[in-house]
């Protein structure tokens, strides 16, 4: 990290021929990767990165570098190419950097540093082995191990010194099963901003039984049937579908630019009564939390539809001064080379009252989704498609037999206005999130919800 009288040096230049803010970044990244495939440890990447971005908002427009090289010259240097993009004013900026302290704080009881690589090599060699032990149908296993160690320093022209120490710790387990010229896929993970006692809880031996249980599973299965029918979609699922169908769309440089079918849209009804979108950072042990945003922003709670309502989009520094609005603390960057953007964090549909039992009993017929593949969205018209990746059909008001093969098709504002039933519970998925050629580690969560009428493709006739 930075001497503050240096961080401060690098904003004046940057500020010294205009502009309306300046602010640098500073990140030193450790990280530890095993990916294990068919039984061989085919990776095992481990390293550091150290770097520092500068940023000049002026007008309306973006002007940033960064450097691996962090001497006073350098980054003066770079400060000072950066501030000839406001060419033609000039000013004398005084600044004193405050430390500011989170709001927020999370527990880390084991850092990875303190576990050997063979503790963790181990690990998915086991994950592995308990997925090739399951069935002799499984022919391929992929078992992936990470943890990231991320330190950031953010320095701000309007005085803000904030420091945040992330750690990420991930394991993904992928198992493919094989009979008769049929293929189908079973996927596993766990993960979050929690140390090496993630494993406490997630077994990864664990993580590869149950990817390829589902892949055995969804492989006896028959496929599914196609046409207009009603989904409960299960908290077990994972959030995806609002990740998709309407995060994206609440992102507020996508909605400025009439990206987004909810450009120009708050406080309309885009929503049932029923449905509480929220954005939260601040969620203990969550993949998408921190305690500050990458502009030093303090991690906050966002609703952004309250009860149908559009109430928010989700804000970094330069989308909140065009709305003339405040940041929501969702200015997030993959790494010191990237510029913040708008992004999500923990995104999720909110609880309801009803219990998941009584949703799927409420049904004659119908598709209970378990859990999802990708999936692809179109903001500008809100239009999805996703992939089910374990499906069962309802019959009689319970959970029947399972099916294979389906997708959900539908408009994100048209489904999320016909949710009729919300469940009291809530299960969440991780991630990460690529847009603007940026990744960045999110999850998100949904309870157990009806929709009353969806396109599911499968087998027709």
């Amino acid at each position: 990290m930075l001497d503050t009288g240096l961080l401060a040096d690098v904003i004046r230049k940057t500020l010294s021929r205009g502009g309306e803010y300046a602010d640098v970044y500073v990140e030193d990244r450790k990280q530890t990767a095993l990916v294990l495939e068919d039984g061989r440890l085919e990776k095992v990447i481990s390293g550091t990165e150290t770097g520092v971005g500068i940023r000049l908002l002026y007008r309306g427009r973006v002007a940033y570098a960064f450097s691996n090289e962090l001497d006073p010259d350098s980054l003066l240097a770079a400060a000072s190419e950066v501030g000839r993009a406001a060419a033609g004013g000039s000013g004398t900026v005084t600044l004193d950097l405050r430390t500011a302290r989170a709001d927020v704080d999370f527990a880390i009881r084991l850092t990875p540093a303190q576990v050997p690589v063979g503790r963790k090599i181990d690990m998915v060699r086991k994950a592995d082995a308990a997925a090739r032990r399951l069935d002799p149908r499984i022919r391929q296993v992929s078992a992936v191990y990470r943890d990231t160690v991320q330190s950031i320093q953010i320095a701000t022209s309007d005085g803000t010194l904030a420091g945040d120490d992330r750690v990420y710790t991930t394991a993904v387990v992928h198992a493919v099963a094989a009979s008769d010229g049929i293929i189908q896929t079973g996927y596993e993970s766990a993960g979050g901003f929690i140390g090496f006692e993630l494993f406490e809880e997630n077994d990864m031996e664990d993580l590869g039984l149950k990817a390829a249980q589902r892949a055995i599973k969804m492989l006896a299965a028959r496929k599914a049937p196609g046409g207009r029918m009603p989904v409960v979609i299960s908290s077990a699922a994972g959030g995806t579908m609002i990740h998709e169908a309407i995060g994206h769309g609440l992102e507020a440089d996508l909605a400025q630019q009439g990206l987004s079918v909810f450009s120009s849209r708050i406080g309309s009804q885009v929503a049932s009564p029923l449905v509480t979108v929220i954005d939260d950072s601040t969620l203990p042990g969550k993949r998408g939390s921190f305690r500050f945003d990458d502009e030093g922003t303090q991690a906050r709670r966002t609703v952004l539809v309250d009860r149908g309502i559009l109430r928010s989009y989700m804000y970094d520094r330069l989308t909140a001064a065009k709305d003339g609005a405040v940041s929501t603390g969702n200015g997030r960057r993959e790494s010191y080379q990237h510029r913040p953007i708008p992004r999500m964090t923990n995104t999720f549909i909110d609880r309801g009252e009803t219990s998941p039992e009584s949703i799927i009993s409420s049904l004659e017929k119908g598709l209970l989704v378990e859990k999802m593949g990708g999936g692809q969205v179109n903001t500008v018209t809100g239009d999805f498609v996703f992939d089910v990746q374990e499906g069962y059909l309802i019959e009689g008001g319970v959970k029947g037999e399972p099916v294979r093969g389906a997708t959900l098709t539908g408009n994100g504002p048209g489904v999320l206005m016909s949710i009729d039933m919300v469940g009291s519970d809530l299960g969440f998925s991780i991630g990460t999130c690529g847009k603007d050629a940026q990744g960045v580690p999110v999850s998100d969560a949904m309870p157990t919800v009806r929709i009353p009428e969806i396109v599911v493709g499968g087998s027709y006739g």
